[in-house]
């Protein structure tokens, strides 16, 4: 029986997790939390991409898009501001869960716009970290 596969995808900023504000983003670097997500879930595939660069987003969305079992994605800033994430989201049939470490709806005001929302299957946002794990939780025992 092959693995299913859920890649993650991580946009702006969040190489810099457990360094940049670890009051509001927690202390564990993401390529840390990754092996603990895998040792987790070893009955998965989960690639893990993080890019500061919108069209390569763009790329791996098309990339995963029609050939995954559902697609992890936290866009970061781009999230409030790119129509064209939205719209690769919208493309594609692999479900989408979007993920946020804060509660965008308790910080600025433009971060309480999200492009994506509309366009994905679930929102996991302020949960921390683990929401990736929820996120995978989700896609993993779904019978979509």
């Amino acid at each position: 029986m092959s693995k299913k596969i859920i890649p993650i995808i991580n946009g702006p900023n969040l190489n810099l997790l457990g360094k940049r504000q670890p009051e509001v983003y927690g202390s564990i670097s993401f390529d840390d939390y990754i092996w603990e997500l895998r040792e987790n879930h070893e009955d998965l595939f989960i690639p893990y991409h993080q890019s500061n660069h919108e069209g390569e987003i763009i790329d791996l969305l098309h990339k995963y898009g029609n050939n995954v079992n559902g697609i992890i994605l936290n866009a970061g800033g781009y999230t409030h501001t790119s129509v064209s994430i939205g719209d690769a989201i919208k493309a594609i049939e692999s479900p989408v869960v979007e993920v946020h470490i804060s509660d965008i709806y308790k910080r600025e005001p433009f971060r309480h716009i999200s492009y994506l929302k509309d366009n994905c299957i679930k929102s996991i946002i302020g949960k921390g970290i683990i929401g990736y794990e929820e996120a995978i939780m989700f896609l993993n025992n779904s019978k979509l």
